[in-house]
């Protein structure tokens, strides 16, 4: 039997809403019947919960509620009072085919089969205090192992206590340094990896119980890399191979290929790969390398990544390849393109920017009756309107003389901050939404209830076991 769904909106709302659900079902998007009905409001996002508690008296033959998605207010309480699951939906009604789509895939982003390490490079030079506090910024942000990175020629002396303070807080750690001394030291305090070691230095494993990080001695030598894993094996011991990536370019598709080289070899190796070669030594956005990294990985069955967070430009990176590595795993147990997975990596763009064309804009100006200022974005411009008409421009300079504000400061100040707002997301091509802020995806500032970019939060969960 179908379901019959009740949409709540308001009465401006309400001419799209039924456009909209009409053209779904031209289309098949919908497999259900649907009723729409008008709660006495002008405006859909003014709705709350206790008022369609008050004013919805009879849900029919409904078997699920929808709701704008900027209607506020306890919807347990109202599914509770009425009996059967009440939702929200998009924000924005021309998302509802998308919302719909979502719905039939629920795509599972909690889970990942990668193992971040998130090196703190000036560890010698940092106190024991700021180490914690930088480790637990790395974890909440979804790093999974704190990398103490030695400095050449500069003293650690407290690089035990630093270990041990870090398994203390509940942290793996792992040391990393050229200095066979401090990689002894490291993994005598209790160290879980050790970076890196190789043919020449691989009597160290017989003395600490660490897992070792494998490198070539010479660099780009493959076969000198694959001697250290084979001698590792047939002692029955376990380990990550790095081949290292190179920076761009200078030798970076030259060492891509000894990834997959090593990969055809060694099928059942466990790999490692540093990203920080490509996102600190290019002057790029890096959410875009993360996620074609991690694809990568993922083709690759890589599970391990070292990166750093040293640059400006990469004060993200952890919370990119935290949410890349579950787009990625998503996609490739999905046997589907990594597109509609989650929007966390599209910061400076939006896949569907502009949910109104000019024309719907000024339809919805004309039912407008009352003074408060509407603004949305069309790929024309922005635009802002009122009872008293509507006005276009690419720049808010041009529309200050048609508001009429000069009286009242904080009005004025109000539509500058949204104005700004609009601006900024039509020139990028970002969705803009009234009275909210623009969203960075995983590139702007941590936000602990968006679960894409917040695993501190929500922590997503390997998949697998790690070595």
């Amino acid at each position: 039997m179908s379901e019959h769904i009740l949409f709540l909106t308001g009465r401006l709302a309400e001419p799209q809403l039924r456009r909209v659900l009409a053209e779904l079902a031209d289309l098949g998007e919908v497999g259900c019947t649907w009723e729409v009905r008008v709660l006495g409001v002008q405006v859909a996002a003014l709705m709350t919960a206790d008022m369609i508690r008050r004013r919805l008296s009879d849900i029919g033959q409904a078997d699920r509620i929808l709701l704008p998605g900027r209607c506020r207010g306890d919807l347990d309480a109202l599914a509770q009072h009425f009996g059967i699951p009440v939702e929200r939906g998009p924000d924005e009604l021309m998302d509802l085919p998308e919302y719909f789509g979502k719905q039939r895939r629920a795509p599972d982003l909690s889970r990942h089969d990668v193992r971040i390490f998130a090196e703190l490079v000036d560890a010698p030079r940092m106190s024991i205090d700021a180490i914690l506090a930088q480790a637990a910024v790395y974890a909440a942000d979804g790093a999974d192992v704190i990398d103490i990175g030695g400095l050449p020629q500069t003293p650690f002396p407290h690089l035990e206590e630093s270990v041990q303070a870090l398994k203390a807080a509940g942290h793996q750690v792992s040391v990393d340094s050229l200095d066979p001394d401090e990689l002894l030291r490291g993994g005598r305090a209790g160290a879980d990896y050790l970076l890196s070691l190789t043919l020449d230095t691989l009597h160290l494993v017989d003395q600490v119980a660490a897992t070792p990080v494998l490198i070539p001695a010479r660099h780009g030598d493959l076969e000198n890399l694959i001697a250290a894993m084979q001698r590792l094996e047939a002692q029955g011991r376990a380990y990550l191979a790095d081949p290292i990536l190179d920076p761009l370019p200078f030798g970076f598709a030259a060492s891509l290929a000894r990834y997959h080289e090593l990969r055809r070899r060694m099928p059942r190796a466990e790999i490692l790969m540093g990203t920080g070669n490509i996102s600190e030594l290019t002057d790029a956005d890096t959410a875009g390398m993360h996620a074609l990294l991690l694809g990568v990985m993922a083709e690759l069955n890589i599970r391990a990544l070292l990166t750093t967070q040293v640059s400006p430009h990469c004060r993200s990176a952890v919370r990119e390849i935290d949410a890349a590595r579950r787009l990625m795993f998503a996609a490739r147990e999905a046997q589907s393109l990594p597109r509609d997975f989650s929007d966390a990596l599209l910061g400076l763009r939006h896949r569907k920017p502009y949910p109104y064309q000019r024309d719907e804009i000024a339809a919805m100006a004309a039912a407008i009756k009352d003074p408060s200022f509407r603004i949305q974005v069309s790929p024309e411009g922005l635009h802002i309107y009122n009872r008293d008409g509507l006005h276009t421009a690419t720049d808010p300079f041009q529309l200050w003389p048609h508001l009429k504000l000069e009286q009242d400061g904080g009005h004025a100040f109000y539509l500058g901050v949204e104005l700004a707002r609009a601006q900024i997301a039509w020139q990028l091509g970002k969705r803009y939404s009234q009275d909210q802020e623009l969203a960075w995806g995983c590139m702007g500032p941590r936000r602990n209830d968006d679960p894409q970019c917040a695993p501190g939060s929500s922590r997503a969960k390997p998949a697998d076991p790690q070595p």
